[in-house]
């Protein structure tokens, strides 16, 4: 007859502890919480694109939100009748030019004030940035306005700049604070100037952080409306106040509206997609210092 022997109290398996309940719930309330951000957001977005495919009598009948039979009357509509591709090309003059004339400008200032610790100066770029611009929107018009201006491409692009080069500014002092200064001495030692080593070291080492501050002052020029709408003419009309062609006093052509809105948000979100990476991390480039 064979012995069982039990084993000793010290070599007994341990009783496995349970989670405690708020571990647990934790996860799954994560899970929940973002699906529900991604469900916010997107769901907007996708009723726009849907009713842009609707003829607006399919807008309004409840039955018809997802299954309907979509037509593409509304693009036609904005891109061939209203004749919007003059004011994408409009869009894209001005949020191109005033976003490359903010880097010429913000992107050696930012460098100043980081390199020399121009305190007054970064405190006045970070004033420019709180100020409400459409607080400005009047002194703006009266002087641009005596000076025949309004409802040229400079005016438009000056307003722009007063908002994209204090962007690019704060987010480039950041990116510089977060170089070190020795592979700049190490230039100055190997015979090249002050303004040689920032033209050859530290400004391609800046192309992320100036990739990001260039798309996010892209992305504010293009959707930009308040400006366009009080400082723009007839023939430098730009997307966003374009839109408002489709609201009438008597009623709203709602499937041109979102075909219309869909036109203008789609080229920011390719930008955005395919520049996520420069974004984040030229934002996080001035997190951490050395």
């Amino acid at each position: 007859m064979a012995r069982t022997t039990a084993l000793p109290a010290s070599r007994a398996t341990p009783a496995r502890r349970r989670r405690p309940a708020s571990t647990r719930v934790y996860p799954t309330f994560r899970v929940v919480a973002l699906i529900a951000t991604v469900v916010a957001l997107l769901l907007p977005l996708v009723w726009m694109v849907l009713a842009s495919l609707k003829t607006n009598v399919d807008i309004y009948d409840l039955s018809k939100s997802v299954l309907f039979q979509p037509t593409l009357e509304n693009y036609v509509n904005v891109l061939t009748r209203n004749n919007y591709f003059v004011f994408v090309a409009n869009s894209f003059w001005v949020a191109f030019v005033s976003t490359v004339l903010s880097l010429v400008l913000g992107v050696p200032a930012a460098y100043s004030m980081s390199r020399f610790t121009m305190h007054r100066s970064a405190l006045v770029v970070l004033m420019a940035r709180v100020i409400p611009g459409v607080s400005l929107l009047v002194p703006w018009y009266y002087v641009f306005s005596n000076l025949r201006m309004v409802g040229g491409f400079e005016v438009l692009i000056l307003s722009h700049m007063f908002v994209a080069l204090p962007l690019i500014v704060y987010i480039m002092m950041g990116y510089f604070d977060s170089m070190p200064l020795e592979l700049e001495e190490s230039a100055q030692v190997d015979g090249l100037t002050p303004i040689g080593a920032f033209r050859r070291i530290t400004l391609p080492l800046s192309v992320a952080g100036m990739a990001t501050a260039g798309i996010l002052a892209f992305i504010f020029s293009w959707n930009n409306f308040m400006f366009a709408l009080v400082l723009s003419g007839s023939k430098t009309k730009t997307l966003p106040v374009a839109i408002f062609d489709f609201v009438s006093y008597a009623s709203i052509d709602w499937g041109g509206l979102m075909a219309a809105a869909t036109v203008v948000t789609l080229p920011i979100m390719v930008i955005a997609l395919f520049a996520q990476r420069y974004i984040v991390s030229g934002l996080t480039a001035g997190a951490t210092k050395g």
